[in-house]
């Protein structure tokens, strides 16, 4: 056989065992999709992937399923091992970077390679309040008084390995502050002990807590973001309120399984740039201080994994651990 020949009989065949694939993204969607969430409804999580799913025009619904538990573990299971054949979903926020780290060993499957990155939704940068019998008014007079009074401050969290715990470690090395973790079973009884000042700091994304803020019962310092937040706009960032620039949010991400094919991955994410350019869409949330991103998934993979190197290095400094 001529090395023309040869050539033309292996361009064949690689033609046609991509044609299978191609074939299926043409032809998807061709039924519901489901997605699954894996936390409670009502929450950030569920709420920001429902709004932006409700703009996303595929041609088809999608079918919500909150599968909540084990700090997102059993969802993000669930997914990883569905078949990547275009009609299963994941929601993942910023925990799913740190489980990296946190289970290492631990999981049947890798938060980073068992799954595509379709977009990066939004980000909603996190608030530090504080209760009100605690005498500080700023971030600025927060540091000055944790480091005179070393181990004072108590701070809550949803979890060990919460984002509001290590965003709290974050803090503390950055700043070289001593302060208590106290953990609880989820944000509502983190945020009623800071009411009655049985724990002094709290850090949260303002849809769970600003209602409290404007009803006096708790203070907000800053929120960790560069700029000031829409739907927060009367809250400073941490460096206006006296800080270092410490960023950290509670994004919301899509991610498919590992294998599904390029061409659906990339149109579902183009859908959902498109969505994130929606002004209604946009207007729904900033009500719940979310800044709309919608980014591609080459840029989504890239921030997932500047978000696994940023808190394996919080969570090998500060030493955490879970028991699973």
């Amino acid at each position: 056989m001529s090395k023309m020949n040869r050539r033309t009989v292996l361009a064949t065949s690689a033609a046609a065992a991509l044609a299978p694939q191609a074939l299926r993204a043409q032809a998807w969607p061709a039924k519901p999709i489901r997605w699954v969430v894996p936390y409670t409804a009502g929450g950030l999580t569920d709420s920001v992937t429902r709004l932006t799913l409700e703009k996303v025009n595929v041609g088809q619904t999608f079918v919500v399923d909150n599968k909540p538990g084990a700090n997102s573990l059993i969802g993000a299971e669930i997914v990883a091992n569905a078949a990547p054949d275009g009609y299963t979903f994941l929601t993942v926020i910023a925990a799913h970077a740190a489980n990296k780290t946190l289970y290492a060993g631990k999981l049947k499957f890798d938060p980073v390679t068992s799954f595509a990155p379709v977009s990066l939704v939004g980000i909603a940068p996190i608030m530090i309040l504080v209760s009100n019998d605690l005498p500080v008014k700023t971030v600025g007079e927060l540091i000055a008084y944790a480091k005179q009074n070393p181990g004072k401050i108590s701070f809550g969290s949803s979890g060990v390995g919460a984002a509001a715990h290590l965003t709290s470690e974050l803090i503390m090395q950055v700043t070289g502050t001593k302060m208590v973790h106290v953990p609880y079973k989820g944000t509502a009884p983190a945020l009623a002990d800071l009411m009655s000042g049985n724990i002094q700091m709290l850090l949260d994304v303002p849809i769970g807590t600003m209602s409290q803020v404007k009803a006096g019962k708790v203070r907000a310092l800053a929120m960790m973001s560069k700029e000031r937040v829409p739907g927060a706009e009367d809250i400073p960032t941490i460096v206006e309120s006296g800080g270092p620039l410490i960023e950290s949010s509670s994004w919301v991400m899509f991610m498919a399984p590992a294998g599904t094919p390029k061409e659906i991955v990339d149109r579902l994410g183009g859908e959902v740039g498109k969505a994130m350019k929606d002004e209604a869409l946009r207007k729904r949330l900033a009500e719940q201080a979310v800044i709309p991103v919608g980014a591609t998934p080459a840029e989504t993979m890239k921030f997932l994994q500047s978000e696994v190197e940023k808190w394996e290095k919080v969570i090998n400094a500060a030493g955490v651990k879970i028991d699973s």
